[in-house]
């Protein structure tokens, strides 16, 4: 597929993250409320406000949830109908006053997440995650080949780019330490991940197929992880408030349709899986994503890049797996695609592995070095899919560390 072109400005310009062939989805406030909107060119559109030829409670509240909820034939004529006020130019004078700069607005929260689910699903990330602690001969747990690995994590916790986050107290017990002690993380990390977010919900167990008809859309996801807290919490039963300080996730859903030219094969299995997790066809999407990182004060400098076509499970293998125990599935529920990571340094989705558990210190511009995030120091995801002259960009997902609260009087002996 070729660039689609667009009347509005900045829309078919080379390296413009919203052409026409992308409409993603957001929710945004100019000083007026916040409305749902469509991002194309430098503008997002007030979508409530033009004649979108839908039933006009689907855009009643600041949230994308009711069109997400509608299904597929409803997002299909949206997206058509949006593609041709857009597109064509004898809509412009009806459509063009409902256009405001994205320059001045404020993004917000795109959706209402209904449950959060974090799986662990890139196999160079689990191999060397595996490696540090167990040696390579061990890396990958017995069952990793055969099922894709997740925990349930926290709705509430999951938050827009931009919002700030910080550094969480918890129990550390370091490895020569007798017990542990209550304390600011000192080993707070990043986790580059993409984020698939269910539009229809199920009861029931669903195929693979199936599941990706129930994805709307997806999202930059960086999944923050205190690995010293989860070091002494997580044995055995995994991931708890260590992951429970923020999930950051970027402002725009960029839908399934858009992504729908950038298909792309999950690896060969090197153990055959059940037949209920087998794809019909490609399942996952060539997105290359980069990292940045800018110390406070400091200039910013990408630290890994990495493409979303290394995962070894798709976000549709993901949800089919979800629901195998009867677990019904809520539209706006939202899936972590687990660390991104490729086989290469450059290409390490977390510190922890850039780092090599801090062993290999990340040198930065100015000679400044490190094994995990300080106060701080600004964390920016990236992606986008690459075609016929244009680009499907998701825009930037951001989070600033800060430093822990004071510890409060009755923690203290």
């Amino acid at each position: 597929m070729s660039l689609m072109t667009s009347w509005v400005a900045g829309a078919d310009e080379p390296g413009c993250d919203f052409p026409l062939n992308n409409l993603p989805y957001g929710v945004f406030d100019d000083g007026r409320g916040p409305r749902m909107g469509v991002a194309i060119g430098d503008f997002v559109l007030d979508v409530g406000a033009v004649d979108h030829g839908l039933e006009p409670a689907l855009f009643a509240a600041p949230s994308w949830n009711a069109v997400m909820a509608a299904g597929p034939e409803v997002w299909a004529a949206l997206r058509a109908r949006l593609t041709e006020l857009l597109g064509q130019a004898e809509h412009r004078a009806a459509v063009a006053p409902h256009l405001v700069p994205l320059e001045g607005v404020r993004l917000l929260m795109p959706f209402a997440v209904s449950e959060f689910t974090d799986f662990y699903a890139s196999k160079n990330h689990a191999f060397n995650v595996g490696t540090m602690f167990r040696g390579p001969e061990n890396a990958l747990p017995p069952n990793w080949l055969s099922i894709p690995i997740g925990y349930n994590g926290r709705a509430s916790s999951v938050v827009v780019s931009g919002t700030e986050v910080t550094r969480p107290w918890g129990q550390l017990k370091g490895p020569q330490d007798e017990m542990p002690r209550f304390a600011p993380c000192a080993r707070f990390d990043l986790e580059l991940e993409m984020g698939a977010i269910v539009g229809t919900p199920s009861q029931g167990m669903v195929s693979v197929a199936q599941a990706d008809e129930m994805i709307f859309g997806y999202v930059l996801l960086n999944d923050w992880s205190a690995r010293d807290i989860q070091a002494w919490e997580y044995q055995p039963l995994g991931p708890f408030q260590a992951k429970a300080t923020a999930t950051s996730i970027s402002p725009w859903i960029v839908t399934a349709a858009a992504l729908a030219p950038f298909r792309a094969p999950t690896p060969k299995r090197e153990r055959e899986l059940l037949p209920y997790l087998r794809e019909p066809g490609p399942m996952l999407y060539d997105i290359d994503l980069e990292v940045a990182l800018a110390p406070e004060g400091g200039e910013e400098s990408v630290i890994a890049r990495t493409n979303y076509a290394e995962m070894y499970y798709s976000a549709a293998q993901q949800l089919c797996h979800h629901t195998t125990s009867g677990c019904a599935m809520r539209t706006g529920d939202l899936l972590g695609s687990g660390t991104i990571s490729g086989s290469t340094p450059g290409s390490r989705g977390s510190l922890l592995e850039m780092s090599w558990g801090g062993k290999e210190p990340l040198e930065l511009p100015g000679g400044a070095t490190r094994s995990f995030l300080e106060d701080g120091d600004t964390l920016t995801l990236r992606g986008a899919a690459q075609g016929d002259g244009y680009r499907i960009g998701f825009g930037a997902c951001t989070g600033k560390v800060l430093p822990a609260v004071p510890q409060p009087d009755w923690t203290k002996d």
